[in-house]
């Protein structure tokens, strides 16, 4: 790598651990990444960590702005890193005779499993290479450990085809009639190093490095290189991570888990990172590295007797097999747990009977674990019940809200495989990460099937309604990244010949191809043909718990948006404290009133516009009604008609007919009418108050089905409904004082005719950057604003949110916004209009009432922002409802 001279005041890059040193510790994640963080703090707590250092994330930021090149700085702490290794050890960075050979591995502030690159036994060539074999005294072992760096190597550094290299190594299995690794003799390897030299030199037009620092800077350079890769930048936008955090590299001493029958390596959780269940879970494997557990090459072996026995397996679990390492490694997972409050995510290895801890993280789990994990540590004492509130991601409560398998509905079971993240289903069969991508943007639900899946396959994976494959353990790529995001996932299925390349697989004399329908339940492991029955999920136990914690401290109400009888059940079931957005128009395109909607539209005077509305009113009427009794003593915000009226009118001849044979006026005239009405840009055209301005008799009747309603409800039921009415698309207070008007009028007109009156608000929806600027003025008016941040996004900012979705991905890349603005809150632009109107509004009404209702009242970074300014609610769609209610509560702590 080339240098250049450092030309401002020197920063310290390297930080050391190990051997009695500690140059940082957990609290250090931002500087030294989360991996190098917690090896320094492991170290300084007297646990077994091999020595070594941290390049720091700072260095990973300058490398990107000096045009990946490194300081001539770095070069010589590198050297005092090395130096600290090399006196640990005892042993020499590239000496013949006895060397020191060292993993490079990356470490994000964030865990990213899987997303970037690892080089492990760097430092061997061909005179090292027989240095260790005469140190150890087995060459088999010192030539296994040369073929695998120099294939590791060649694809992580040189960016040469692995498959290759894969390829020579099953040939090389072949030809002696062995089926695993472990197989080949000394003799064997050291041939295919030969091999592996010559594909290097045949691809690369060079020979295999053989400078050991030379090696040494191409690895470092690569795990810089990785975190600009196309699946880390994929793997970043999927879980907000900023992408100038950058990443530490970490070289360590490599200890050897592939030292024969008295080593091993491993991947442990301290508690069931599926279900939260408190009790060790992993899997090891003897004679092997790290990368052989976690890559799905052999199937692992179980950690405990307890779940070996329960999984039905024969190879000795690591309870059994190295009692006296298992039960330090135990201790080890207690010490750990206790220290950092938390479930934690270990790797080990065990190098002929000594146990060598290289990692610890806190855990990813599935939001069942989550929940669990977090009202257990707070039953135990190990946290406080508002640090359990904390724990759990908001986003996470998605995986927990939605159907799981019905348990009496038939199933055609064709395989099992692991349960490696629990949920359930269906889709149709695809087997390549775009197909998934490209089929799921299309509206198809699909499972992607894969041998194995590796960090290429992100973006399938994450458009994939589930993860189906035939290799690799419960802490397989597939696995972890499966949890991470909540789809349900079954690994292991060795039953499974998948033949990628004509899409499709067999299994017990079955095929099933690409756009097949199949199941998988990712609690049992089970692969079914066909679509498979769901049930609604179970809402108790540690879900009701922490909900119940939440709510005693969040500030924030939480309503929902719901406009069908369903909704307003599901919503009420998942805690909502009343509805902010009923959205009348749905009620409009019922087929049994379409009809009357088109027949008010195309009407020619107010009289043709009034006889269609008298028959729209008693169905408007029952609609509230319904609504009013789930929701009983709640607030119901009710908008009034708001879309444009081109999106009711006939399009097809026979619409036409059903319209003219209603009203008695002939086709031809009822097209021109159309014809009169077609707007050019209808989202800014005659829509929302502005209806009710040029057809008052709309709104009317709407207001006169709402009180109406209302007090039919009070009566009934003896609990009085709260009715908001929002008037939408409001500019002007004029606007909101002339549709106010009408609204009181109808009120007192029904009160009059009933005998009986109620409460009731009229406000309006705050969605136009006017509105937000002129809020003092139109609050003299409106006692309530609602935000409608879908549309006040849309206008603030002047893009359609209907076709953003084909540059905005390139603008979230690019850094112009950091999340999709319709997703996520633009806090700087749309969310300084929302703070003005609130400040403006409650200036002149320091009573009114201010909520959100866009699609950004279910976004937990929108809801802290809401939090921020003091709005009284949010109102969010009903399945993200509890969402909602746990990320007010984690804003109200963290305000």
């Amino acid at each position: 790598m080339a240098s250049v001279p450092v030309s401002f005041e020197q920063e310290r890059y390297v930080y050391r651990f190990g051997g009695g040193v500690s140059d940082g510790g957990k609290g250090d994640r931002n500087l030294l990444g989360g991996k190098g963080a917690n090896l320094a703090e492991m170290a300084s707590i007297g646990l077994p960590v091999p020595p070594g250092f941290t390049i720091s994330t700072a260095m990973c930021t300058r490398y990107y702005e000096e045009g990946a090149v490194f300081p001539v700085s770095l070069r010589e702490e590198v050297a005092a890193g090395l130096a600290h290794i090399e006196k640990v050890t005892g042993k020499n960075f590239g000496d013949a005779a006895d060397p020191l050979l060292v993993s490079v591995r990356s470490g994000a502030r964030a865990s990213m499993p899987g997303m970037m690159d690892t080089v492990l036994n760097l430092g061997l060539n061909d005179e090292t290479v027989e240095g260790l074999a005469a140190t150890s005294g087995d060459a088999r072992f010192a030539w296994d450990s040369y073929r695998r760096f120099i294939q590791m190597y060649s694809d992580v550094v040189l960016e040469l085809d692995h498959g290759a290299f894969e390829e020579a190594l099953e040939i090389a299995k072949e030809d002696n009639g062995f089926t695993l690794d472990t197989e080949l003799s000394a003799d064997d390897l050291r041939a295919l190093v030969k091999t592996y030299k010559g594909l290097v030199e045949e691809q690369w037009k060079k020979p295999f490095p053989q400078d050991v620092h030379d090696q040494l800077w191409g690895a470092v350079g690569a795990v810089f290189g990785s975190w600009q890769s196309d699946r880390a930048k994929v793997y970043r936008r999927l879980h907000d991570i900023p992408a100038d955090w950058g990443t530490a590299v970490n070289v360590q001493a490599m200890v050897f888990g592939n030292m024969g029958d008295t080593s091993a390596t491993g991947v442990a959780f301290t508690r069931d990172p599926s279900t939260g269940e408190h009790a060790y879970y992993g899997e090891f494997l003897i004679n092997a590295q790290g990368e052989d557990v976690v890559a799905g090459i052999r199937t692992p072996q179980y950690l405990t007797l307890a779940a070996r026995e329960r999984a039905g397996a024969k190879p000795l679990s690591m309870e059994e097999a190295l009692p006296e390492t298992y039960a330090e490694l135990a201790k080890v997972f207690d010490l750990l747990e206790t220290h950092y409050r938390d479930m934690q995510d270990i790797e080990f290895t065990v190098q002929q009977g000594k146990l060598w801890m290289l990692q610890t993280r806190s855990g990813k789990r599935t939001a069942k674990a989550a929940l669990k994990i977090a009202v257990d540590m707070a039953n135990e004492g190990l946290i406080t019940q508002d640090e359990a509130v904390g724990r759990v991601d908001p986003s996470a409560l998605d995986q927990l809200l939605h159907p799981t398998l019905d348990p009496k509905a038939p199933r055609d079971v064709i395989a099992k495989g692991l349960p490696a993240s629990p949920g359930a289903a269906s889709g149709k069969a695809v087997f390549d990460a775009d197909s998934a991508e490209k089929q799921a943007a299309a509206g198809e639900a699909v499972i992607l099937i894969r041998v194995e899946t590796s960090p290429e396959d992100i973006h399938g994976m994450h458009a994939a309604r589930g993860i189906l494959t035939a290799r690799g353990g419960m802490t397989s790529h597939a696995a972890v990244v499966a949890r991470g995001m909540g789809r349900p996932c079954v690994s292991g299925v060795g039953s499974l010949a998948i033949d990628a390349k004509a899409k499709l697989f067999r299994v017990a004399g079955r095929e099933v191809k690409e756009g097949d329908i199949v199941t998988i339940d990712g609690s049992t492991g089970e692969v079914m043909l066909g679509e498979v029955a769901t049930v609604q999920p179970e809402l108790a136990g540690d879900f009701g718990v922490l909900m119940l914690w939440a709510d005693e401290v969040r500030r924030l109400k939480v309503r929902a948006n719901a406009e069908t009888p369903l909704d307003c059940r599901t919503a009420r079931r998942f805690g909502a404290e009343g509805v902010g957005l009923c959205r009348t128009e749905h009620m409009f395109f019922d087929a049994a009133r379409i009809t009357a909607v088109r027949q008010m539209i195309l009407a020619e005077d107010e009289k043709g516009r009034r006889a269609a509305l008298e028959k729209l009113l008693p169905e408007q009427r029952s609609d509230f009604a319904e609504i009013f009794e789930i929701m009983a003593g709640l607030p119901v915000t009710i908008r009034l008609l708001d879309p444009p009226l081109h999106e009711f009118l006939p399009h097809e001849d026979s619409e036409f007919d059903e319209v003219a044979a209603a009203t008695g006026v002939g086709v031809e005239k009822l097209k021109r009418r159309a014809a009169e009405l077609h707007e050019f840009n209808p989202m800014l055209g005659h829509r929302g108050c502005r209806l009710g301005i040029t057809y008052p008799e709309i709104y009317e009747m709407q207001a006169r089905a709402i009180f109406e309603a209302a007090v039919d409800v009070a009566v009934k039921t003896g609990e009085a409904p709260i009715p908001e009415v929002m008037v939408p698309l409001v500019a002007t207070r004029r606007e909101l004082e002339i549709i106010k008007a009408l609204i009181d009028r109808t009120a007192a007109a029904v009160f009059a005719e009933k005998g009986k009156t109620l409460e009731y608000l009229v406000g309006t929806m705050i969605e136009l950057p006017r509105a937000a600027l002129k809020a003092g003025e139109i609050a003299e008016v409106g006692e309530f604003f609602s935000f409608g941040t879908n549309d006040l996004t849309q206008t603030a900012l002047g893009v359609s949110r209907d076709d953003a979705g084909r540059f905005l991905g390139a603008y979230v890349e690019q850094g112009i916004y950091a999340k999709d603005p319709f997703v996520s809150l633009d806090v700087e632009g749309v969310g300084e209009l929302i703070s003005m109107a609130a400040e403006r509004g409650r200036a002149t009404r320091p009573d009114i009432k201010l909520g959100i209702c866009g699609e950004h009242g279910g976004d937990p970074a929108s809801i802290a922002f809401c939090e921020s300014i003091g709005l009284n609610y949010v109102s969010a769609s009903p399945y993200r409802v509890p969402i909602a209610r746990l990320a007010a509560a984690q804003a109200a702590l963290k305000s």
